[in-house]
């Protein structure tokens, strides 16, 4: 079971049919949505400020989430993919989306529905990303608009994915 640990009043709520990694650390004020899986060596910690993560959200192995004390929260929308490695500090992250494996979200950086934040991009402070769009580099800048079909095959089909992989580690 993973290392769940309150603090400073808070105790991370965690939604039903969840599959939480042994080695998977969550810490204080952090919500966690239902059909959620957070893998090997994931750290949401929530103990500066809070983490909301939706529905149908997995955050694959050694992604960080973390915030400004007082000033940046993270929040996460439904179906969304957050890629080995990344680090997301007091961003906003919409539904039908991509981290890429590496990337960094910094704090109060606003990434919309339907993107894809390409590995190892960087997202800067404040940033405002528009929605339907891929973004790479470093400082993260749009490199392509995505149709309706892109987002299904490059975003959904891989958030379907990790619903299914976590079922092999719930039997």
């Amino acid at each position: 079971m993973a290392l769940i640990k309150p603090l400073r009043g808070f105790t991370p709520i965690i939604g039903k049919n969840c599959f939480l990694a042994e080695t998977a650390v969550i810490i204080g004020d952090v919500a966690i949505g239902d059909d959620c899986s957070i893998w090997y060596g994931a750290v949401l910690r929530g103990d500066v400020n809070s983490i909301a993560v939706g529905n149908r959200v997995n955050i694959q192995d050694g992604a960080v989430l973390h915030t400004l004390y007082q000033r940046s929260k993270v929040t996460i929308g439904n179906d969304v993919s957050v890629g080995h490695n990344a680090i997301i500090h007091g961003a906003a992250v919409g539904s039908n989306v991509l981290v890429g494996m590496g990337a960094t979200l910094l704090d109060n950086a606003l990434i919309p529905d339907n993107t894809i934040v390409a590995a190892g991009a960087l997202v800067l402070s404040n940033a405002q990303l528009e929605p339907y769009s891929v973004y790479a580099g470093v400082p993260a800048k749009k490199v392509k608009t995505l149709t309706p079909e892109d987002v299904q095959r490059m975003i959904i089909k891989n958030a379907e994915g990790y619903l299914m992989y976590k079922e092999w580690y719930e039997d």
